[in-house]
């Protein structure tokens, strides 16, 4: 089975050795999208923004690949905040219809560039 790599042109490219999502078979994985602005800059301050710009760049990087946040089956989120679990959870709620993508949030120590949270996200083609 190939892999095939995508980047959407309209978030900024990655910045270290990896590929912003790969394809193989059914699946697509989408590498973790910082809440960054066009500059590459973390953008917003509370958590409900930076979770939106981050899913805006999930929604990106899918389109690059010619799917959509409907065949999204997995999250996983990066929170350096426990507190801030249920703002990324009131955004999901307004990114994702039912039945809404399984998920992970997983608590951390540091993110790049002082984000408060990453998504990353596994979709399938059907």
């Amino acid at each position: 089975m190939s892999r095939h790599a995508f980047r959407s042109s309209q978030v900024p490219p990655p910045s270290g050795a990896y590929s912003a999502a790969v394809s193989t078979g059914q699946l697509v994985f989408v590498s973790a999208q910082l809440p960054l602005d066009e500059r590459g800059e973390v953008f917003g301050g509370s958590a409900a923004e930076q979770a939106r710009r981050a899913l805006d760049g999930l929604r990106h990087q899918l389109r690059s690949t010619g799917l959509s946040l409907d065949t999204v089956a997995k999250l996983t989120a990066y929170v350096v905040e426990p507190e801030d679990a249920a703002a990324l959870d009131e955004v999901i709620g307004e990114y994702f219809g039912e039945p809404r993508p399984a998920r992970t949030v997983v608590g951390v120590r540091w993110l790049p560039d002082g984000a408060r949270l990453q998504i990353e996200a596994v979709a399938v083609r059907y």
